[in-house]
């Protein structure tokens, strides 16, 4: 007499339905977002892209500058990574030519003043491994007290009117500053 071999199932089908059965009960484990989330902000003016991505710290009822920021001390600029620029062209900031690439922002908050560093050295976690010998640029700005709104999460933006843009900073009741220019690409005559 002949066996059905259609009915009795293989050993490897048996296995591979065993394994697969908890695989739906991991997909249901819960993902918690970051405690500082990742932002980018950018803005665009003819043929220059600029775009920052960084993360985003919360005040938390916590005192901020001079304290979870210490005054006095190179800053990440935000939390987690170091944050970071990209430029597709040359800018001018505050006056100083910023060459296009890739660069990690880095700040020394004071009281009264900020210097805002970008620096070529990219992937960093934190400040930690910080080298002033990767500066491209320091600019010294004047910070702002904003009376009437606190910002919980610390916040970058671009506020940008044709060839100008503003680099904004703002976290709790400081806003920091910084002009930007966009440069107009040379034309070749072709």
């Amino acid at each position: 007499m002949r066996k059905d071999v259609s009915m009795i199932p293989s050993k490897a089908v048996v296995l591979l339905l065993i394994l697969s059965l908890p695989a739906p009960l991991y997909a249901q484990l819960e993902v918690k977002p970051r405690p500082s989330p990742l932002a980018v902000t950018s803005c665009r003016y003819k043929d220059t892209y600029l775009k920052i991505i960084y993360c985003q710290p919360h005040k938390r009822g916590r005192e901020v500058f001079g304290s979870l920021v210490p005054f006095g001390q190179v800053w990440r600029t935000g939390a987690n990574e170091a944050t970071e620029i990209i430029l597709t062209r040359d800018i001018e900031v505050n006056g100083l030519v910023l060459k296009a690439g890739s660069y990690s922002i880095f700040t020394i908050p004071e009281k009264e003043k900020w210097t805002i560093i970008f620096n070529s050295d990219l992937g960093l976690w934190g400040a930690y491994n910080y080298n002033s010998k990767m500066d491209v640029l320091r600019i010294e700005v004047p910070t702002e007290e904003l009376n009437g709104v606190v910002y919980e999460p610390f916040t970058i933006q671009l506020d940008s009117k044709n060839d100008k843009a503003d680099l904004l900073f703002l976290w709790d009741k400081t806003k920091v500053t910084l002009p930007l220019k966009f440069r107009e690409s040379k034309s070749t005559g072709n």
